[in-house]
């Protein structure tokens, strides 16, 4: 696992400068502490931080074919490198190391561009062609390793893992994307191709970018099908092959040369990834959960009951709420972009745990989304009951009613389910599901921002992502909660799960793998018939099949709790001073972005108890104390 950095000087007696480059790369020493390494010459620059997980002793980055005329940084894994290596060597290529970088070199010169679809893992690399004078970045399938990029008009191609390296190029200009800005107030994250900083951009999930004579383009290498022709199988005929299928994942996920082991919280999908490590492993397998104070938080009891029923070495760490506030001031140090996602702190400190025993870890991540895991998914179901209620029952007596419940500040209390229910059950199918899942709707947006801002880009434009999954053009041949499969898949997950998951993991220099994530894997379950994923209101029914009696019933009966943090009460509490400072008027005048008297009223609503707006709270937040936007 790696941070990769680079430039191209578009003037030719331009030659690149080291200072920078390393000034680059030193900013994410966090994704690479054992080794760095750098490729100079004439006007390109390559450099990384590595790592060390495979082939400790020679894989040394920048890698070169035979002849150095083509060199490569990357980070990640490639899972079937070895496959790759042999196959490779049948067709006259020599190897000088043992590393699955190497791998990707040779299948350029076999394969060209098209390398990437022989590609089982996660990635993002940098390709340089000294001869043809051409730059290949690509991305994994799914996005689980970043890559952002700019062109300084007439004057360089830039890029790097992280925003908080690439801004070190002192071409470099650290102006606020105010779409981005919008688009992150109703997500609680940026989506690609847009980043925070003006004329930055990250490169799509399952995207190429080739630059050559001054310029670049994308093209797009890889995607998932709902709508492709259903497999015609049976229920258990369906839980042997999805249990088949997972365990091969697993298996090509425990190769490694460093100790390695398994973030378990207790719900299925991490479960299930222990159990399959557990049967492919050689010894026991260490399993890693923590524990909270707030009841209606902790999993811990679950991750236990799994571990003891699998036969783990399961190691459980307690934190207190003090102990969570304090990580609070450091999250600018975790982010090079603001993420409205509060679940990021327990991440970061299950991440920094882990690593005090392995540098390895398995996790559940992407269950959810192809399994159809998530309550949302229900909740359109029960939607499309709602709708059919007539209008003076919905709207003169239900929602009045609803919008009356007492606040809780307790982990997905009642009131806050059914008040973000009626708040987007009334709405088109994707503005519906954006609403549930994200924080600002373009009405509170309009109440937000100044005039000027909102001026500045029309609301097609900020919710673009979101339109066409309100549609059934789209993909007329599935079914709408296919539809919000989809549209999580493309966006939650890839730019929210993935992004909290990468930053908290580097940041403890800790690398997570992610078998659900296997693109073979996804393409089954894409192809699974809805019913097998989604039983009535209970999600992700055919992985509950096929781990029926080796996993213990509580866990495969209990429904989804998600990585929570008690956000509504530290907004009310602890974190008051900081958030007050951190949101007064001075500092929002300053800004000229906010509307300081409705935000004030959104603090006061919060501390009076009068409304839960923890998401919209959190969400400003992290933006005003984002360390890329203070210069």
């Amino acid at each position: 696992m790696c941070g990769i950095i680079g430039f191209i000087n578009l003037e030719r007696d331009q030659p690149a400068e080291p200072p920078i480059a390393r000034a680059m790369a030193a900013r994410i020493v966090h994704r690479g502490p054992d080794d760095d390494g750098f490729y100079f010459k004439g006007n390109v620059a390559l450099g990384m931080r590595r790592l060390s997980i495979i082939d400790i002793s020679t894989g040394h980055q920048p890698i070169s074919n035979e002849d150095e005329t083509i060199h490569i940084v990357f980070n990640g894994e490639i899972y079937n490198f070895r496959q790759l290596r042999d196959d490779l060597i049948g067709r006259g290529h020599s190897f000088r190391t043992h590393s699955d970088t190497e791998v990707i070199v040779h299948l350029y010169e076999e394969y060209g561009d098209d390398l990437v679809d022989h590609l089982n893992g996660m990635f993002a690399f940098a390709l340089w062609d000294e001869r043809r004078e051409r730059l290949l970045i690509a991305r994994d399938r799914m996005g689980e390793k970043p890559l952002y990029f700019t062109l300084v008009a007439g004057k360089a191609f830039i890029f790097a893992s992280e925003l908080k390296a690439l801004v070190e190029h002192p071409l470099v200009e650290r102006r606020i994307n105010l779409l981005a800005l919008r688009k992150y107030l109703q997500y609680e994250f940026v989506p690609s191709p847009y980043s925070m900083i003006e004329g930055v951009f990250k490169l799509k999930p399952a995207h190429r970018l080739i630059f050559e004579r001054g310029n670049w383009r994308t093209e797009r290498y890889w995607r998932f099908h709902y709508d492709r022709q259903r497999l015609r199988i049976t229920e258990e005929e369906a839980a042997r092959e999805l249990h088949r299928r997972l365990s091969e994942a697993v298996h090509m996920r425990l190769v490694s040369d460093v100790p390695l082991g398994v973030l378990l919280s207790g719900g299925i999908d991490s479960s299930s990834v222990a159990a399959m490590a557990c049967e492919s492993a050689g010894g026991r397998v260490k399993t890693f959960s923590i524990a909270f104070e707030e009841r209606s938080f902790d999993e811990s009891s679950y991750a236990r009951m799994v571990a003891r029923r699998l036969g783990t070495e399961h190691y459980e760490k307690r934190f207190t709420e003090r102990d969570m506030l304090d990580i609070v001031p450091e999250i600018p140090r975790l982010l090079d972009e603001p993420l409205g996602d509060g679940s990021l702190i327990p991440t970061y400190l299950l991440s920094r745990f882990t690593r005090e025993h392995v540098t390895v870890a398995l996790g559940g991540d992407g269950g959810d989304e192809f399994l159809a895991g998530y309550p949302t998914y229900g909740a359109h179901r029960i939607a499309r009951l709602y709708r059919m209620l007539p209008g003076f029952l919905r709207h003169g007596m239900i929602e009045p009613l609803v919008r009356r419940l007492p606040v809780s500040t307790e982990n997905l209390s009642f009131d806050f389910k059914a008040k973000r229910f009626i708040a987007g059950a009334n709405l088109p199918p994707g503005t519906r599901h954006a609403v549930w899942m994200g924080s600002f709707t373009a009405e509170q947006q309009h109440s937000l921002l100044r005039r000027e801002v909102l001026e500045m880009h029309s609301d097609d434009e900020v919710f673009e992502e979101i339109r066409p999954y309100d549609s059934q053009d789209r993909s007329p041949n599935i079914d709408l909660i296919e539809r919000m499969m989809e549209m999580d898949a493309d966006l939650y997950l890839s730019e929210c799960v993935l992004f909290k998951v990468d930053r908290a993991s580097m940041a403890a220099s800790l690398e997570t793998r992610a078998p659900f994530l296997d693109h073979t894997l996804i393409e089954f379950m894409t192809q699974l018939p809805l019913g097998m994923k989604l039983r009535g209101l209970n999600g992700k029914y055919i992985l509950k099949q096929a781990m029926r009696g080796e996993l213990p019933a509580e866990v495969l009966r209990r429904p989804k709790k998600g990585f929570g943090m008690p956000v509504a009460k530290w907004l009310k509490g602890e974190l008051r001073p900081f958030v007050r400072d951190a949101f007064s008027r001075e500092r929002l005048e300053q800004r000229g972005l906010f509307n300081p008297d409705w935000v004030e009223c959104l603090l006061d609503e919060h501390e009076q108890g009068v409304a839960d707006h923890r998401k919209l709270i959190w969400t400003l937040l992290m933006f005003e104390v984002w360390p890329l936007g203070q210069k």
